[in-house]
């Protein structure tokens, strides 16, 4: 194999081979994970790409590398060529400064086709995102809290036996939240009497119900909660599209019940006998993720968060590089009239990257690379806010879901960290 050299910022050269080129080109291609693609400082961006020829005779190509911002800007593109000898390889390399830290698309093609798409980040811990919170940021939200504080909860536990094993018994449960509103959920509690650390499941936008096996685990308490209008509130919804629902006034929007309901989540699981209230922790994807921090962020009785693939951040960016939720949102917001400054000033309220700056307690994020939904960006508005203990891990080619591993046993040495003895 033949390395070629690298390519520097703003360098794009046009060869020609002096080989025939066949009508269907023989070569391969493989895009290395150098760095997982995530780099920083002093290290440049660096991409390597090995082609191989597969056929008996050279093959000469021109590949390029396009680079863009996260929301679509065209950068820079390069080209390189390449002659590869009969069953033979090259490794072909383009090293590029980029504006700042970010994240950015790569495209890869050569003369006849497109090879590959994928996203690249740069110094991620050092995107900023300023906060735009509102005067009455807090007070907003302990008015909340106080509202929440006055609806009693009348918890109702229904033990299903089919459900149970000979380690965990399993119950759903029923509950009150803010405006009275029903909420419930999957609790499995151990079956050996004693004080047990909780984790409180939150889960993603849209998600069915669902709850881990009784046989899971022994050792921790879980509840799997269903916000109002979600999962197992679903067939009962009154909110139609949540993202939009009463988008007009932050006092009725739907997520300052959603937030009260994650709250009275941590309100039952403190309540029961067989927790312990040291360890009680919370975790989530997309939703759920967004879920968690704003959790961690307006309850202090969190032990730990563990958010991945975390959504609702930094509204006005993320609605630049993604179609939904942008376009309900925007959709409504002219159904309503409402002016940009309007439509950002009530999300502001619920904007994770406003409340991140409040959570105390140890966070681990987990973050999908080449995630479209909820870019990486959005991740790290927030995380980078957050002042408390913090790590996060960026799984190279994940979209909107993590990788079981290593994902799975970083967050369960999350938990045997922070587990208060």
């Amino acid at each position: 194999m033949r390395c070629l050299p690298i390519f520097l910022l703003g360098l794009s050269m046009h060869l020609s081979a002096n080989c025939p080129q066949p009508e269907s080109t023989p070569l391969t291609y493989d895009v290395k994970k150098t760095g997982d693609w995530v780099f920083y400082n002093p290290q440049q961006p660096i991409i390597q790409i090995q082609v191989k020829n597969t056929a008996s005779a050279p093959v000469g190509e021109q590949v390029r590398l396009e680079v863009m911002t996260d929301d679509y800007q065209p950068l820079y593109a390069f080209d390189q060529q390449t002659l590869v000898n009969p069953n033979d390889s090259a490794l072909l390399s383009f090293s590029f400064n980029v504006p700042g830290p970010g994240f950015y698309r790569c495209v890869i093609q050569d003369s006849q086709q497109e090879i590959k798409r994928f996203n690249i980040g740069f110094e991620p811990e050092n995107i900023v995102s300023m906060r735009d919170a509102q005067s009455d940021f807090i007070r907003f939200w302990d008015d909340a809290k106080a509202e929440l504080a006055s609806v009693a909860p009348e918890y109702q536990l229904t033990l299903i036996p089919d459900s149970c094993s000979s380690k965990r018994n399993f119950y759903v449960v029923k509950m009150r939240s803010l405006n009275g509103e029903e909420m419930s959920g999957y609790y499995l509690v151990p079956r050996k009497k004693g004080k047990y650390p909780a984790m409180i499941n939150y889960m993603g936008y849209g998600s069915k119900p669902w709850a881990p096996s009784a046989d899971d685990n022994g050792e921790m308490i879980d509840f799997v909660l269903s916000v109002r209008g979600q999962g197992m509130q679903e067939p009962v919804n009154t909110y139609g599209d949540w993202s939009t629902y009463n988008l007009d006034n932050r006092d009725d929007y739907y997520y300052r019940g959603a937030f009260m309901d994650l709250i009275r989540a941590i309100d039952f699981v403190a309540s029961r006998p067989e927790t312990d209230l040291r360890n009680i922790f919370a975790e989530g994807a997309s939703q759920g993720g967004a879920f968690t921090l704003a959790a961690c962020a307006l309850d202090n009785r969190l032990a730990g968060g563990i958010p991945s693939i975390p959504f609702l951040s930094d509204y006005e960016d993320y609605f630049r590089i993604v179609n939904w939720p942008a376009q309900p949102v925007k959709n409504k917001q002219k159904e309503l009239g409402l002016s940009d400054d309007e439509l950002y000033t009530t999300l502001s309220y619920f904007d994770i990257k406003n409340l991140a700056s409040l959570i105390q307690c140890p966070i681990l994020m987990g973050v999908g690379l080449q995630d479209e939904v909820c870019p990486p960006h959005t991740n790290f508005s927030g995380y980078n806010n957050i002042t408390s203990a913090k790590s996060y891990y960026i799984a190279p080619e994940a979209g909107h879901g993590m990788p079981s591993e290593p994902w799975w046993n970083m967050r369960n040495e999350f938990i045997r960290k922070y587990t208060r003895k």
